[in-house]
């Protein structure tokens, strides 16, 4: 095994090549600093950016990249300053690692844009060595962006909230989108779609969720209890809802239309933007007649994470999700690809990684 996968104190899962075929590997961690906690990962889950850059899709993957930034754990180890963690803790680390600490976005614990920030994967740290995620035994992390599993809350559900429940979560904050009452629609049904379902629902809103496919139909009313569904290829039920929306959550990485879309808003409604289609195109007509808003959005900050965490916590709200074993992970991608997932592949790392 050795032979095949290097030396390093740290056994991780990476890919060496445009293929995005994943494989055992060693590598080193770096040694507990000051600031540090040391974490035994338990689970990981599986993101669309763990495809990207597997696979150079972005043009520039650094090899061997070990993916996974949604990352859960036990505290090992502490720095003499990391007072805020012990030994034992449940925690998280999510889509970055590191930032200048300096700047007014990271004053105001908005760190992801910070422009020296540094993603768990495939980035250069402080150190100038590139990072290396979570299909791996273990990590090491700045403690400021290590976030506190709350009591009780099931450590392979809070994978997916380190990147899915967070990017869906800070934008409805951020536009104050929990106030009960008023009405959402959802745009796609995967890992984010389905976050910004049960934060809707949580935040006692009427969710609608917009889906391509009739299949995901009784998967939107039954399992994630949303009120409506809504076929968007459907021009009689799109136009049924006219200016009934004060919010639409759009997720949709595929290219698709914007008017039929901004044409559900209320006057004053918000669409905001968390897919990457290839182009936003749209009438001007669609914002000005209505003084409607587009925006976009990409993660939170550490303050709003851990907030969200808390969140979860106390109003139960549980991803969706199929927990595989690292061994599975090639096929995990590429049905993740193929859109084949329910709603988010969680890794047992702790159990298969070995």
């Amino acid at each position: 095994m050795e032979a095949e996968v290097g030396m390093g104190n740290c056994l991780a899962w990476a890919a060496r090549d445009v293929s995005g075929i994943l494989s055992p590997y060693r590598f080193d961690r770096r040694s507990v600093g000051a600031d540090d906690v040391s974490i035994k990962i338990k689970y990981c889950g599986v993101c669309y950016a763990d495809v990207v850059w597997t696979k150079n899709l972005h043009g520039d993957s650094m090899y061997p990249v070990v993916p996974g930034h949604e990352i859960v754990g036990v505290v090992t180890t502490t720095g003499p300053n990391a007072g805020g963690f012990k030994v034992g803790d449940h925690v998280g680390v999510g889509t970055f690692v590191n930032s200048c600490m300096e700047c007014q976005h990271c004053n105001d614990l908005r760190e992801i844009f910070c422009p020296k920030s540094a993603y768990t994967f495939n980035s250069i740290d402080s150190d100038g060595t590139v990072t290396k995620g979570g299909y791996s035994s273990y990590i090491v992390v700045h403690q400021r962006f290590c976030y506190k599993i709350p009591d009780g809350y099931p450590l392979d559900k809070a994978a997916p909230l380190l990147c899915a429940g967070i990017t869906v979560y800070s934008p409805m904050m951020r536009h104050k989108m929990n106030q009960p009452g008023k009405s959402l629609g959802v745009i796609g049904l995967g890992g984010l779609g389905h976050m910004a379902v049960k934060f809707g629902k949580a935040f006692g809103l009427k969710v609608t969720v917009f889906s391509t496919s009739e299949s995901k139909k009784e998967e939107a009313l039954n399992i994630l209890k949303a009120d409506k569904f809504v076929l968007s290829s459907d021009k009689q039920q799109m136009m049924s809802l006219t200016q009934s929306l004060d919010f639409i959550v759009d997720t949709a990485s595929g290219d698709h239309p914007f008017d039929p879309y901004m044409d559900l808003l209320k006057v004053e409604g918000v669409l905001i933007l968390v897919g990457f289609p290839s182009e936003i195109k749209l009438s001007p007509r669609s914002l000005n007649l209505g003084a409607r808003s587009i925006a976009g959005s990409i993660t939170g900050g550490t303050k709003e994470t851990q907030e969200m965490l808390h969140f979860c916590a106390a109003n139960k709200v549980y991803p969706e999700i199929e927990v595989i074993s690292i061994s599975y992970v090639n096929e995990a991608l590429q049905r993740l690809i193929d859109r084949d997932v329910k709603y988010r592949f969680v890794i047992d790392v702790g159990n298969s990684l070995n």
